[in-house]
């Protein structure tokens, strides 16, 4: 979800595991040469959408750490996807805790361009959270701070395979 923490734990997380870093909404944007913004304001969410699943089509297996915009869940090929690439993480935050990360950072969010966004979060966390909940790892972030974060994810890939930090696999 967004506000959650995906690309400031990805890319601590891939610092931790000496991985290479990927963020889907960058490669989005220097494939259009727009912001996100930009993108949902001009060409409309849908536009942004296919090429978000067009952009994780193009991703391979390896030794990266990927971070996808909040509503990459929402499309069922994205899901296959996700899923052929490697281990799919949900950091999990309450709407509470995302709306106090976006107090102040929330106008860069096309999604939340109103002045009831904390109801938007609210609305978006319960329709999603069933989709979130379909990822193979579920990493509660609502009493931790960021390196406590990063370590609890980096833990939890530990748990949830074993040999994660071995040159031979690609979560």
């Amino acid at each position: 979800m967004m506000g959650a923490g995906k690309t400031t734990i990805g890319r601590g997380l891939a610092e931790m595991s000496s991985r290479e870093f990927v963020d889907t909404d960058c490669m989005i944007e220097r494939r259009i040469g727009r912001s996100v913004q930009q993108v949902f304001k001009i060409y409309t969410e849908q536009a942004f959408r296919d090429h978000e699943t067009s952009i994780l089509k193009g991703l391979n297996p390896g030794q990266t750490v990927i971070s996808t915009g909040g509503g990459i869940i929402l499309r069922d090929q994205n899901w296959q996807e996700l899923r052929r690439i490697g281990v799919t993480i949900y950091l999990e935050a309450s709407a509470e805790s995302i709306i106090g990360r976006l107090q102040y950072g929330r106008k860069k969010r096309p999604l939340l361009q109103s002045d009831n966004w904390q109801d938007r979060i609210r609305e978006l966390l319960a329709g999603r959270q069933d989709l979130y909940r379909q990822a193979d790892i579920t990493v509660n972030l609502d009493t931790l701070g960021i390196d406590e974060a990063i370590e609890s994810v980096y833990n939890a890939i530990i748990a949830y395979e074993p040999n994660a930090n071995s040159s031979s696999s690609s979560p």
